[in-house]
């Protein structure tokens, strides 16, 4: 499986605190010699300095980091002279997102489209950034049907995105059935799963229902079943996700992306499963 890309993705620490696990966790998946670290952007930018922070230090330690980008509510050259930081410290992947609307804004804030950024960036820093976008196998929450999903990630690619991270799931055929209909559009760049963990009843649940990620009605019976029995509810969960991850290299996946959480141990317990 060396020919497979296997990223980790952090949010971006608010806190001291927060800043110091996430180099410790950081320094224990640096050791599986992943392709790239991420570092999120919060919604609408609000962890902008943050994230830079914090993916300077990590490329420090000498791993790959990519930033999270998206205009949120900036002005264009705020986000050039971004990019040029980025570019001037060595940094050579990004991904970029329309981002998500911070909460209490309303309809106030100008929510640029993905598309739009990718063009932004190429046209600011040439073929500099190898560039990922978001992909929803399960469909955006805002899209309308599954051909203006096809349709909008076509855009992203086209504007010059080299690969895509999905949005995570746990069903692979959803996975499959996205790329299958993605190639039929013309679309050929690598197509990421990326992968959840299971650690939690209510976080699970509450953020599948934000984000559009379907939680399959048997997984679902099993996770209130185990909602107070955490060392079930782990197993279950590893054992769902492993075998998710198992279905998805096995079809042809070019790797997997993992949303560690900030934490270390759901994600080696997987890694582990899988022998990886």
């Amino acid at each position: 499986m060396t020919d497979r890309l296997f990223s980790f993705e952090f949010s971006a620490p608010k806190s001291e605190d927060a800043i110091a696990k996430v180099k410790k966790v950081h320094a224990r998946l640096a050791a599986l010699s992943p392709h790239f670290f991420s570092v999120t952007y919060g919604a609408g930018g609000s962890t902008k300095d943050g994230t830079r922070q914090m993916v300077m230090d990590l490329a420090g330690t000498g791993s790959t980091v990519a930033p999270h980008l998206s205009f949120g509510g900036d002005d264009p050259g705020v986000i050039q002279a971004l990019l040029e930081s980025y570019r001037e410290a060595g940094i050579r992947r990004l991904v970029a997102l329309r981002g998500d609307r911070p909460s209490g804004i309303g309809g106030a804030l100008q929510m640029t489209h993905a598309n739009e950024l990718v063009s932004f960036i190429r046209d600011t820093t040439g073929d500099h950034f190898h560039i990922d976008v978001a992909a929803y196998p399960e469909m955006h929450p805002e899209s309308s049907s599954f051909e203006s999903e096809i349709a909008y990630f076509k855009q992203k690619i086209d504007a010059g995105a080299n690969s895509a991270i999905t949005q995570y799931f746990y069903n692979s055929d959803a996975y499959f059935h996205f790329v299958n209909a993605c190639a039929k559009a013309g679309i050929n760049v690598p197509i990421v799963p990326g992968i959840m963990p299971i650690t939690n009843y209510q976080g699970i649940v509450r953020f599948s229902s934000l984000c559009g990620a379907e939680i399959p009605r048997w997984i679902e019976k099993h996770l209130v079943s185990y909602q107070d029995d955490p060392e079930s509810l782990r197993n279950f969960g590893d054992e769902v996700v492993t075998r998710l991850c198992e279905q998805l290299l096995a079809g042809g996946a070019p790797g997997l992306h993992f949303y560690t959480l900030n934490q270390a141990a759901p994600t080696l317990r997987i890694w582990n499963n899988l022998g990886l």
